[in-house]
C-alpha cells in the first residue's frame, strides 16, 4: 500500500492520502474496483471498450482518453457520474477545460501516475464547494488498454461524503454522490424527463395531472416528498392543445403543491423557457414578460432555475433573484460540425446582431475542435409587426462553408434570410443550427429555401409533424439530456 511518505511530491501536495492497493470505504467505487479486478485476469487491462461491462449502467463511473502527444484528456464517457464532482461537463470534454481547475490538476496528476504505474489508485482529498461546503471525496482512478501493452484510456469513479463542519460553525447540507433528488416529469415532457432522469440513475417519481371539463386541472405528487430536494423537467413550449401558458400554470401549481407537501427544496429545469424572447421594451409601454416569469416563480418558492440558450443571458439573469443555469450547447454543436466538415473552410454566421456572442461562443469552440481558424460573420435584422427587415452582412463566407446558428427556429424567416445571403455572397453550402427546434406554423418556408442544406437542432423540444418530403436527409437532433442530467447532479 502506498501512502503519501512513499508518494512522489506533486501527489504529496494534492491529496490526503494514495493507495495503490486501494480498499475502497464506498461499496459502489469496491463494486467497480471488483469488476475492474476480474476482467483484468482475462487481458493484461481492460479495453476501453469494456468499461461499459464494468459499469454497464454508465452512471457511476467516468472514462478518460489520453490525447495522443498531449498531456490532455478527454471525457468519453460518465458525464453525470462526473458532475457531482467537476460541476456539468460534455461528453469529449478536455480535463484542461474544467471549471474546477484544482480537481482538474489533481485527476490530471493522478492520470499520469497510473499511466506510469499500471495499477489502480484510490486518493482522497476534500473539496469546497458552492457556499463553503465541504466534502470529503474519494476518486478511484484504474488503468485501460486497448492493446494490452500501453495505458491508453482511465477508468475512474468518485463517492463524496459530507465533511463535519468546525465547531461553533453551522454546517449546511451537502449531498453525497449517492443523495439523490426526486425528479418529476409532466405528462407533456414525460420521455425527455424519463432520459434525464435515467441519465441520473433514477427512476421518475410518480405524479397526477387530472384535467376537468372547463379546462381546470389539477397535479400532485403521489409519493412522500417531505424533507426531500424535488426537480421539476419541463419543456415550457406551446403545443397543439397545449399552450405554453397551460404548461407555465401546470409548473407553477406543482411546484406549490410539493412546498404545501414538505419538500425541502423545489427547482425546475426548463430546456426551453417560455416568454424568454420577451426580455425588453422595444416599444412604448411593452411589456418585459420574462421579468414577470421570475416574479412568479419566486412567489411559488422555486428554489432554482435551469434552463438552456435563452434569448439574452443578461436578462435571464436578472429576471431571477433565485439561483439560475443557462446550459450552453456549443460545445456540443462543435463536435457535431466538426466530425462533418472535414478540412473544408468554414464562417460561422449569426442571423443578427443579438446573437453575436452566442456565434462567437460557438466559433471558439468550433475552432478548438478542428485545431484550426474559423472565419465569422453576422446579418443586420430589424423586426416591427411581425416583419422582418435588414439587408447589412459583414464577413467572407466566398467558397466556404457557412454555419449559420441561433437560439431558437420558430417559423424559420430569420434563418431563411441568412441562408439565402450566405448562398447569394458565395458560400459553397449553408447548414443552419439551433437549440430550440420550435418549428412553428409557416416554417415550411425554411425547408423550401434551397441554399439550406441541413438543419441541426437539440431534443429540449419535442418535434412537431413536418413535411418529410421536404425534410428528409436534412434534420439531425442532438440529445442533451445527459447534459441536463450533469448539471441537476452538480446543483445537489
Amino acid at each position: 500500500m502506498t501512502t503519501l511518505a512513499l508518494t512522489p511530491l506533486p501527489l504529496r501536495r494534492l491529496f490526503r492520502r494514495v493507495d495503490s492497493s486501494p480498499l475502497p470505504r464506498d461499496e459502489g467505487i469496491a463494486d467497480l474496483l471488483k469488476t475492474w479486478r476480474q476482467r483484468r485476469e482475462a487481458a493484461l487491462y481492460p479495453s476501453g471498450e469494456a468499461a461499459a461491462t464494468i459499469d454497464p449502467s454508465g452512471r457511476l463511473a467516468f472514462v478518460w482518453e489520453r490525447l495522443p502527444g498531449s498531456r490532455d484528456y478527454t471525457l468519453r464517457s460518465g458525464a453525470a457520474a462526473l458532475a457531482p464532482l467537476v460541476g456539468p461537463v460534455d461528453i469529449g470534454s478536455r480535463l484542461s477545460a474544467l471549471r474546477q481547475k484544482r480537481v482538474a490538476v489533481r485527476m490530471r496528476r493522478l492520470f499520469d501516475f497510473v499511466r506510469e504505474t499500471g495499477e489502480p489508485v484510490l486518493a482522497q482529498f476534500s473539496l469546497c464547494g458552492d457556499h463553503g461546503r465541504r466534502a470529503a471525496v474519494e476518486l478511484l482512478v484504474a488503468p485501460l488498454s486497448s492493446d494490452g501493452r500501453s495505458v491508453d484510456a482511465l477508468f475512474g469513479a468518485a463517492a463524496l461524503q459530507a465533511e463535519a463542519p468546525a465547531p461553533g460553525k453551522a454546517g449546511r447540507h451537502w449531498g453525497t454522490a449517492r443523495a439523490a433528488p426526486l425528479v418529476f416529469g409532466l405528462d407533456a415532457s414525460a420521455a425527455y424527463a424519463e432520459a434525464v432522469a435515467a441519465e441520473l440513475g433514477l427512476a421518475l417519481a410518480d405524479h397526477e395531472e387530472r384535467a376537468f371539463e372547463d379546462g381546470e386541472f389539477k397535479i400532485r405528487p403521489l409519493v412522500d416528498v417531505s424533507r426531500r430536494d424535488v426537480w421539476i423537467v419541463a419543456s415550457l413550449e406551446g403545443e397543439s392543445g397545449l399552450s405554453a401558458n397551460d404548461k407555465l400554470c401546470r409548473v407553477l401549481f406543482f411546484a406549490g403543491a410539493l412546498k404545501d407537501s414538505g419538500a425541502r427544496s423545489v427547482s425546475v429545469a426548463a430546456p426551453y423557457l417560455c416568454y424568454a424572447r420577451k426580455d425588453r421594451r422595444t416599444k412604448s409601454r411593452d411589456p418585459v414578460t420574462i421579468r414577470y416569469v421570475g416574479q412568479i416563480f419566486e412567489a411559488m418558492g422555486v428554489a432554482r432555475l435551469l434552463t438552456a440558450e435563452v434569448h439574452n443571458p443578461a436578462a435571464f439573469e436578472n429576471a431571477f433573484r433565485c439561483p439560475t443555469l443557462n446550459l450552453d450547447f456549443s460545445p456540443a454543436f462543435a463536435r457535431h460540425f466538426a466530425s462533418r466538415l472535414g478540412t473544408e473552410a468554414v464562417t460561422v454566421v449569426s442571423p443578427d446582431i443579438g446573437g453575436s456572442k452566442r456565434a462567437e461562443a460557438f466559433r471558439q469552440a468550433l475552432e478548438a475542435e478542428l485545431g484550426r481558424p474559423v472565419g465569422k460573420a453576422l446579418m443586420d435584422k430589424q423586426r416591427s409587426g411581425g416583419t422582418v427587415t435588414g439587408d447589412l452582412f459583414a464577413g467572407d463566407v466566398m467558397g466556404r462553408s457557412a454555419i449559420v446558428i441561433d437560439d431558437l427556429v420558430s417559423a424559420g424567416s430569420t434563418m431563411a434570410r441568412a441562408a439565402a445571403a450566405c448562398r447569394a455572397r458565395g458560400a459553397r453550402r449553408v447548414l443552419l443550427a439551433a437549440t430550440h427546434g420550435l418549428f412553428a406554423d409557416g416554417a415550411e418556408a425554411l425547408w423550401e429555401e434551397p441554399a439550406v442544406e441541413a438543419m441541426i437542432v437539440t431534443d429540449t423540444v419535442p418535434l412537431r409533424p413536418l413535411d418529410q418530403a421536404l425534410v428528409r436527409g436534412r434534420l439531425t437532433v442532438l440529445p442533451t439530456a445527459a447534459t441536463v442530467a450533469g448539471a441537476i447532479a452538480a446543483a445537489g
